[in-house]
């Protein structure tokens, strides 16, 4: 069972933290891909993708384990068109098939398992229709840019808080270690995951029937090359 690392407080925060990533090329990524048709976002969180992708007239249902951050998913306006199943995305079904299924934002790595992510991909396929599309955004791990013997990473340091990754490079799992200073006090927020390479991502797509169609850099289509730090990869369900 996928742990909830978001609860309460993590999502009474979440939209301030995330306000400057983009939105809108995001939106307009999954909209052309969706085309007529439905999508469904593992999860779906407190809809910063959904709302404004069912704004653009996209049916969109969403899966998640967190029912603090479907709270305030249904806060938003516009968000009483989109349906939640409450559940872990990699294996919790609905009642139905789409033609876009995706997965932003490093969520991937919240499941750390190997067996969970596959199990992942097992389920997008059985909710996939045919010629269906499935768009997984997430880091290329950082362990290329690691001096020899070093396992930590900071990433953020301001007066609000710090912020770092400690990896296990024999289990692939890592842990992002947030501290918020507020009100003279520190609260800590670690958070568990599991790091995949693309090629790794690739055979679990293979083992769910699935296949690579595009692989970029990010939602702008730039070219994904060996210096880039994240992808956004389209895997397709075979017509037959």
């Amino acid at each position: 069972m996928t742990t909830n690392f978001f609860g309460a407080d993590v999502a009474a925060r979440y939209d301030r933290e995330t306000a400057d990533m983009p939105v809108e090329p995001v939106v307009d990524f999954l909209a052309a891909l969706a085309g007529d048709g439905a999508a469904l976002e593992l999860a779906v969180g407190t809809g910063r993708i959904a709302v404004p992708l069912a704004r653009r007239g996209v049916p969109v249902h969403g899966i998640d384990l967190s029912p603090d951050m479907v709270a305030k998913l249904r806060e938003k306006p516009g968000s009483e068109s989109i349906g939640v199943t409450i559940g872990d995305f990699a294996t919790t079904r609905v009642d139905r098939t789409f033609t876009l299924v995706y997965l932003v934002f490093n969520t991937i790595g919240n499941l750390t398992t190997q067996e969970a992510q596959v199990a992942c991909f097992e389920n997008v396929a059985a909710h996939l229709e045919p010629g269906g599309c499935f768009v997984i955004e997430t880091g290329v791990p950082e362990l290329q840019s690691l001096p020899v013997g070093q396992t930590i990473v900071p990433f953020r340091a301001e007066p609000d808080g710090i912020s770092f990754d400690v990896y296990d490079v024999v289990t692939q799992r890592f842990s992002s270690q947030h501290y918020v200073f507020e009100d003279g006090r520190v609260e800590a927020f670690p958070v568990e995951f599991r790091y995949a390479w693309p090629a790794e991502l690739d055979l679990m797509a293979r083992i769910a029937g699935l296949r690579l169609r595009d692989r970029w850099a990010g939602w702008r289509r730039e070219p994904f090359t060996n210096l880039s730090r994240s992808h956004v990869s389209v895997y397709e369900k075979p017509d037959r």
